[in-house]
């Protein structure tokens, strides 16, 4: 077969494959088939770039970084919907058109806490993904809706489409998405929603396409293919859109609210947000004769979820101190079941919010989800004071180390600003060795306190000192000697990574992942970086005046600088190396393990050429392990693997996968 044949042929087929995976959720062929069939197809289209197709498999990644997004009017507007908050006004809400029209189908759907989106097809092809906006005008987003697998690029159907429906950020990639951005010391999205929203608005479409968004469709405007709303659905779903498979007709209202209370007892249990019910008249010619009042049509209503809030008492009120020195006020609350989860603390935030809320020690308290995500205090119940209740006064020192707390002008929080804080100690060290940062394995927030407790750290000099302690580590409870070979080969490794890691590792304030590495790449070393200026940091894209004033204090302070030396003289890496390709791979955003011995490659080797390749190489293995790559006398990890069904490959397989 020629290589032009071929290439069609690819395209064919991982359309089918992903259609079998993201839609249909029955996948065909291993990832690891799909991801070199996806690799030959990318080389193919490079070396025939006169065969570039908009609809091509490859463009779904993220390719389009935009400078802003254009404003587009609706051709039908996309209104909003009434809500109702109780069965009480559902009722009433149907029975205003059954008493005119009598017997009425329903259908009901979930309501998928999410963006609106209109997306348009012509002759069968995508065209356009464009936001509700105001109603009237979004946004169009096109670039960034296309990187949702999902969704179809082409459709058995020539005539002009538009559907409409939500996209939506699941549970799982919100939570992915959170943890990598803690990892890079940014802050967490607050709900799902928000996710989808802020994902959607990125001007760098490579962005939303590593968030995981997907959606759901339940709209077509003007469909002349069908006469009912669940008609319409249906032809949708054979035309490849996905629709929430719960979508059910009734015949009753009472159906109908049974219908919620069986839902509202799983919605937590669910891969997805949702907020309530929608309900919608189903026939068309009856929505047509329902009309529209200036805003909401009257032929669909949305039933919101009350939120969940209960009763439960705060026991105490105690302060966390982070690696920034940051305190932090929470609530010991008697545990309480709310939105699927047993809820025993809550965040407090700072000291004005107490004030504000006048939280007192012994107070029964309203506790809700906010989000459905992060638990929150929303009021104390006064009325059930009996005067044991305490107020809680903002200590004036620190709970562990007695160091003065500070409080910066404009800021709400309390800082610890002794560098020699024990909790911050342990909070930076083991920010330090994690994995985004040092990368050194077997040196995480417990094992660093009890080192601390011994004596055996107490900055991060000290970590690469540590192979003259091995008779102190040896005596240690739960330390053989094969996590210690471990742990000093690991603190040996991280001597050879790259600045950025250094640089995310140290802990500035606001500098984390992102930022580490867009330091370290301006400015190659570190000797280069401490001594810039106030001025040449600002200018920097992505850090910003803030972020540079935080830098300078950083190397304002004698002892850091000598740290930083010391480090050196340590045999810590102190220049940024340029590992990357600019291209994608069969690696790409995978997580690897090595084991065993490697004929053609030392560990320090295999690791550096598999992040050149876009993977993330971890010291242990778990179901989120892509690949296992082994060699001679692997042990443990291989095993674990084969038990856990992750793809591993000898390195004759690896070599071929190169």
């Amino acid at each position: 077969m020629e290589e032009k044949e071929r290439l069609l042929q690819l395209r064919k087929l991982l359309k089918r494959y992903s259609y079998e995976y993201y839609t249909l959720d029955k996948p065909t062929i291993p990832d690891s088939e799909y991801d070199m069939l996806f690799r030959e197809l990318q080389d193919l289209e490079a070396k025939y770039p006169e065969l570039d197709d908009a609809d091509s498999p490859t463009r779904r990644v993220g390719f389009e970084i935009l400078s802003e997004f254009k404003k587009i009017t609706h051709e039908r507007p996309m209104l909003s919907l009434g809500d109702v908050f109780s069965y009480d006004e559902l009722r009433d809400w149907a029975k205003k058109i059954t008493d005119v029209y009598g017997k009425v189908e329903f259908c009901a759907e979930y309501k998928i806490d999410g963006l609106a989106m209109s997306l348009t097809y012509e002759d069968g092809l995508f065209k356009q993904a464009v936001t509700r906006g105001d109603g009237i005008t979004g946004e169009d987003v096109t670039s960034n809706v296309r990187t949702i697998q999902s969704i179809p690029m082409s459709i058995p159907y020539k005539q002009r489409y538009e559907i409409r429906g939500e996209v939506y950020m699941p549970k799982s990639s919100f939570n992915r998405v959170n943890r990598e951005r803690i990892a890079n010391g940014e802050e967490e999205f607050a709900n799902p929603r928000n996710a989808a929203a802020g994902s959607i608005r990125q001007l760098d479409s490579r962005i939303c396409a590593s968030r995981g968004l997907d959606g759901f469709w339940y709209h077509v405007p003007n469909d002349v293919n069908s006469k009912t709303h669940y008609g319409s659905l249906e032809y949708a779903r054979k035309l490849g859109f996905i629709v929430n498979e719960t979508t059910s007709l009734f015949n009753d209202i009472e159906d109908v609210i049974g219908f919620i209370e069986e839902t509202a007892k799983i919605r937590h249990d669910l891969p997805y947000e949702i907020d309530g019910m929608v309900i919608k008249v189903n026939s068309y010619d009856l929505q047509a004769q329902l009309g529209f009042t200036s805003r909401i049509p009257k032929w669909a209503i949305a039933y919101k979820f009350p939120a969940e809030e209960v009763r439960t008492k705060v026991e105490d009120i105690f302060i966390t101190v982070g690696r920034t020195g940051k305190c932090t006020p929470n609530a010991k609350l008697t545990p309480v079941k709310i939105a699927g989860t047993t809820v025993g603390f809550a965040t407090l935030h700072n000291e004005d919010n107490i004030k504000d809320k006048d939280i007192r020690i012994g107070d029964t308290v309203i506790v809700r989800k906010a989000g459905d995500i992060i638990p929150e205090v929303v009021r104390s119940i006064k009325e059930n004071r009996d005067g044991s209740q305490v107020p809680f006064v903002f200590p004036e020192h620190c709970p562990v180390c007695g160091g003065r707390l500070y409080r910066f002008e404009d800021e709400a929080a309390h800082y610890c600003v002794n560098s020699e804080c024990k909790a911050r100690l342990v909070y930076s060290i083991a920010h330090f060795t994690e994995r985004n940062a040092m990368n050194i394995d077997g040196l995480g927030e417990k094992r660093v306190e009890a080192f601390l407790n011994e004596g055996l750290l107490s900055s991060f000099e000290d970590i690469y000192k540590l192979h003259n302690r091995r008779e102190d580590i040896l005596q240690m409870e739960k330390f053989g000697e094969k996590s210690y070979d471990n742990l000093i080969a690991a603190i040996e490794n991280s001597k050879q990574n790259s600045l950025e890691r250094l640089i995310n590792g140290l802990g500035i304030r606001q500098v984390g992942e992102k930022a580490a590495k867009v330091l370290a790449a301006y400015f190659k070393n570190m000797d280069t970086f401490m001594n810039a200026s106030l001025e040449e940091l600002s200018n920097i894209h992505d850090i910003g005046p803030i972020t540079a004033e935080y830098i300078r204090e950083f190397f304002n302070e004698a002892s850091n600088v000598e740290m930083i030396h010391q480090l050196k003289m340590l045999g810590v890496n102190m220049d940024y190396i340029d590992t990357s390709t600019g291209e994608e791979s069969l690696f790409s955003g995978k997580t690897v393990v090595l084991t065993g011995t490697l004929e053609k490659y030392s560990r320090n080797e295999a690791t550096a050429l598999l992040e050149n390749l876009g993977a993330r190489v971890s010291g242990s293995v778990s179901k989120k392990t892509d690949f296992v790559i082994y060699g001679a006398e692997a042990g443990s990890k291989l095993d674990k693997a084969r038990t856990l069904g992750v793809t591993t490959l000898s390195e004759a397989e690896f070599e071929n996968m190169l």
